[in-house]
């Protein structure tokens, strides 16, 4: 099946093509640093024989952060926890990255301004946010510049930047939340711009040879919102500037009902791998080898993320073998197990 087999970026080589995508466990105290149930939660997957796993939403300053429990990576002081992360899933066969965020309008963190490109906020249950002069767009850039030099000490195999779900990078990519004036609102290209920049700090502290992937919400459940086709265009704009892989999901940038089913981001993932030409992690409530194949083999992505499945069932890789006549390696601890 080519859901098992190998996938070569830049430096990177997985031994499968299924993803755990960044999700968020709360779990931080409001210091930001590592857990021992982050070291856990991670840990099992790659033992469960995941290729690719992605540490959840790891904020760049404390106003970034989803909740006041997130994980941070805003301090030195938060290199030596992620390094704990890095060191054990390798030890157990993974590879692991982390998605570098910021919250912008919707953080929860209460003891925190809160900042987006303008000043609206997400729905009724949030607070207003500071519209960012320029002096705090340089902030932020340089966050994002000190916070790969951080995942590149704790040794992480890539980054992704968090440009999706209404978070602040993708704020200021959507007209529905940017009616800046200035060069970094208006059209598609001056929305694109804060997103360029980031990027350009990013590749200052990230080695050439490591790749790094950029999530999109590739559809915005609005007739006024970016389509795929625009989120296209703006990756096609900024790519240069260092993207490797396009993480595609969708939704999260206005407060809106979603109709969800099994794949329902895939035709998304594959307009996006077709305009951009990168390769594509594709996913969306799939939790069926049939449906993550069908993905790879119709090259709607060349990776398939599962969320939820590998969240009920770390082991899901290594229990399938035998059901799909796969032949996985096993941990030798576990060789007994093997069905």
């Amino acid at each position: 099946m080519k859901i098992f087999e190998n996938i070569k970026i830049k430096n990177l080589e997985l031994k499968n093509r299924v993803v755990m995508p960044p999700m968020c466990m709360y779990t931080a105290e409001e210091d930001g640093l590592v857990t021992p149930w982050h070291i856990t939660h991670y840990t099992t997957r790659a033992v469960g024989g995941v290729g690719l796993i992605m540490v959840e939403a790891t904020a760049v300053e404390p106003s970034g952060r989803i909740s006041a429990n997130d994980l941070g990576i805003w301090s030195d002081e938060h290199i030596e926890g992620l390094k704990k992360i890095v060191y054990s899933v390798h030890e157990n066969g993974g590879k692991i990255g982390i998605q570098l965020a910021h919250a912008g309008r919707k953080s929860e963190s209460l003891k925190d301004q809160i900042y987006a490109p303008s000043p609206i906020r997400f729905n009724e249950d949030y607070r207003i946010p500071k519209k960012m002069e320029l002096d705090d767009i340089e902030r932020v850039k340089n966050n994002f510049k000190e916070a790969t030099k951080r995942a590149q000490k704790a040794g992480f195999d890539l980054i992704e930047i968090h440009g999706a779900h209404g978070y602040l990078i993708n704020e200021f990519m959507s007209p529905l939340t940017n009616q800046r004036q200035d060069e970094y609102g208006g059209s598609l290209h001056n929305r694109s711009r804060f997103l360029k920049e980031v990027l350009e700090e990013v590749t200052k502290e990230w080695p050439k040879e490591k790749p790094i992937t950029l999530r999109v919400s590739s559809l915005e459940y609005s007739k006024k919102g970016n389509t795929t086709e625009n989120i296209a265009e703006i990756i096609n704009m900024v790519k240069d500037r260092g993207i490797d892989i396009v993480n595609v999901s969708s939704g999260g940038v206005i407060y809106t009902k979603i109709n969800t089913y099994p794949g329902y981001q895939l035709e998304a993932a594959r307009i996006i791998k077709e305009k951009t030409k990168l390769p594509v992690m594709a996913g969306g409530l799939v939790t069926d080898w049939r449906l993550a194949e069908e993905i790879i083999n119709n090259k709607r992505g060349d990776m398939v993320y599962m969320g939820r499945k590998l969240l009920r069932n770390p082991y899901y890789v290594l229990n399938s073998s035998s059901e799909l006549d796969v032949d996985l390696s096993w941990p030798e601890q576990y060789e007994r197990a093997r069905i």
